[in-house]
């Protein structure tokens, strides 16, 4: 453990150096993310702020009324399709080449900045297509939760339904994230689904349980106190939206999280780490869901 905290306390402005010199940036930037994650104690622990939490919500509330904008009558229905036209085309090629089109957004308050002390908020959006698929074949394969381990694997090591009412499911996930360190998380959301017509679908997912769990899988397993613990997790909702043209499904998903802020002097050298794991994340979503479907992954079929 000694040497892990000496890393740390390295001079940031010779590291800098160095690393120019060197060329090694990317590389002493792994490193001394790792050697941060992997803190001990109450070093390395992080608080969800009330404030914090009070400031997602509003982001959410804020975001949600412009969701149901989009979803009125004569609305553009996909996030593509309200691009600039040069864009809205580009991104139909890539969408039909089996590229996930992605972008950060960003939901503007008029009343000022979100304030979310000691936190900050991810939200990205992504589409993808998938072709010769049907709505209900989409539907049908994301809410087969019991099998999410299997279509969403390695991220999602276990699934469960725990409840189900109609078109409104309580699920529970084991997440694993691997980013230089492993990280571990029990999680459990609600969901809900909404047939919009014959080719349109909406759902929203919202964590009610997020718990990082220390030594997973050994037998002094145990979960941290939720909002004090390492925040690489706090708060998750997704978005997703479904639309089936004569020829395949459209898949987008709109996440908002909230994680644990970057430490003061530090954005430069992880901040880019830090800020990369929900676009990957999601990307990933996106790009099993679609695998999934076009390999036949209900299991009712295997």
């Amino acid at each position: 453990m000694h040497c892990k905290l000496t890393l740390i306390k390295f001079n940031l402005a010779a590291f800098r150096e160095a690393a120019i010199r060197n060329k090694t940036i990317v590389a002493l930037r792994a490193a001394s993310l790792a050697s941060l994650l992997v803190l001990s104690g109450p070093a390395k622990a992080a608080a969800l702020k009330s404030e914090a939490a009070r400031g997602f919500d509003r982001y959410v509330r804020l975001t949600e009324e412009r969701v149901r904008t989009e979803l009125q009558p004569g609305a553009a229905f996909l996030w593509v399709d309200g691009l600039p036209e040069a864009r809205r085309l580009h991104a139909h090629s890539e969408l039909q080449h089996g590229t996930v089109v992605m972008e950060r957004l960003e939901t503007r308050d008029a009343a000022g900045p979100t304030q979310t002390p000691g936190a900050m908020i991810h939200h990205w959006i992504g589409t993808v297509f998938i072709p010769g698929a049907s709505l209900q074949q989409v539907l049908t394969l994301l809410q087969d939760y019991d099998y999410h381990s299997i279509y969403y694997s390695p991220e999602v090591t276990k699934s469960k339904t725990l409840e189900r009412t109609g078109d409104d499911f309580t699920i529970q996930y084991r997440l694993t994230q691997t980013k230089i360190v492993t990280v571990v998380l029990d999680t459990d959301f609600e969901v809900h689904y909404e047939r919009l017509g014959a080719v349109h679908a909406q759902s929203r997912s919202y964590s009610t349980r997020i718990v990082e769990i220390e030594h997973p899988g050994a037998s002094n397993e145990r979960a941290l106190p939720a909002g004090n613990d390492d925040g690489f997790l706090w708060r998750l909702n997704s978005y997703w939206r479904f639309s089936e043209p004569d020829h395949g499904v459209y898949v987008q998903c709109e996440a908002i999280s909230l994680t644990r802020n970057i430490p003061t002097g530090l954005n430069w050298l992880i901040g880019p780490f830090i800020e990369s794991i929900p676009r990957e994340s999601l990307e990933f979503t996106l790009r099993s869901t679609r695998a999934a479907v076009l390999g036949g992954g209900l299991h009712g079929s295997r």
